[in-house]
């Protein structure tokens, strides 16, 4: 529309410009308008609104409303090829529950799948459309439901423990509908693939199952440390703190990650998000981690999480690969 709407000023300017050549002396030419003054940095070289914008993906990729409708469609879709999922509770409120959309065969490998929305929407339903990759590769596909930051009144501690304990709960009840506990891998995009880094770095003791129960993550687009986004307008909904800034941010807990781990951005998502992600991987490689970067070229952020549909698509085939699983 950006693009029509130019076109259409610049017609009209033209036409103007050649009946008055027709007609009378040419058009002055306007002076150039003068560039917005730039505030006091903030973070790095960003100002306050630079900033705003690279934590809001609307800014990076006009044709959200589009692609959300297409999650939206496509997991009908699927739904009406695979069937209806399966739904377990792992708490004891109804938004505590997973969807399962179960392989043929037993004893399969699982991909637990968290979704974004900035952490204040969402929900599992509509982030089934990925589901066939897997479940056609011969994995059970899992997507989790959990409060948003709205719900908890601007904390993201209680969304962290919803999903970690829905990862617990599936490594102890993943026989009972044939899954594999010792093959569970991860994955999530934008504010649920901070969520994933979380997961990562959660200390299972506290949970009661082993360290080791994630064998692989696929984080894309997402947040590894907190400081940016508190410095953002996100902190206008969340109720940031010193302690849940540094126990949120994955990357400064690299220690307690025992998985290779997947870090992917779009070339058109904001300037942020493409930093947070390379610096994730770097600090990873450095901690002497396995760890891959992949970069979506010409896809924004929301584009990104389409490719994990596609057995083939930048996502699809990393995260198969990572499973030792074929493209069906």
């Amino acid at each position: 529309m950006a693009d029509l709407d130019r076109r259409a000023v610049l017609g009209a300017s033209m036409g103007a410009g050649v009946m008055l050549g027709a007609s009378g002396p040419a058009l002055a030419q306007a002076p150039a308008a003068a560039p917005p003054q730039k505030g006091p940095r903030v973070w790095l070289d960003m100002d306050q609104q630079e900033l705003d914008d690279a934590y809001d993906q609307i800014k990076y990729a006009p044709n959200l409303p589009q692609i959300v409708g297409r999650y939206e469609s496509n997991s009908n879709a699927v739904r009406a090829r695979l069937g209806a999922p399966k739904s377990f509770a792992y708490g004891t409120t109804p938004i505590e529950a997973i969807d399962l959309y179960p392989a043929a065969r037993q004893n399969a490998p699982v991909m637990i799948f968290i979704h974004g929305g900035a952490w204040r929407r969402g929900l599992a339903k509509d982030y089934a459309f990925p589901a066939e990759t897997f479940v056609n590769a011969g994995a059970h596909y899992l997507a989790v439901d959990f409060s948003n930051v709205t719900e908890t009144q601007g904390d993201l501690m209680p969304m962290a423990d919803q999903v970690r304990r829905a990862v617990a709960w599936v490594y102890r009840n993943a026989a009972s509908f044939g899954g594999d506990p010792s093959r569970i891998h991860l994955s999530g995009h934008s504010s649920g693939a901070h969520l994933a880094g979380v997961v990562l770095v959660t200390p299972w003791k506290d949970y009661g199952v082993p360290d080791d129960i994630i064998k692989g993550a696929l984080c894309c687009s997402g947040m590894y440390d907190l400081k940016a986004p508190r410095l953002s307008a996100r902190a206008s909904y969340v109720k940031f703190t010193d302690a849940m800034e540094d126990a949120l941010s994955s990357q400064r807990h690299l220690a307690r990650i025992n998985c290779p781990v997947i870090a992917a951005y779009g070339t058109f998502e904001s300037p942020e998000f493409q930093r947070q992600n390379r610096d994730f991987v770097a600090a990873l490689k450095a901690a002497g981690k396995p760890a891959e970067l992949l970069v979506g070229e010409g896809y924004n952020h929301f584009e990104m999480c389409e490719t994990l549909a596609n057995p083939y698509g930048l996502l699809g085939r990393a995260a198969l690969a990572q499973m030792k699983l074929t493209p069906a």
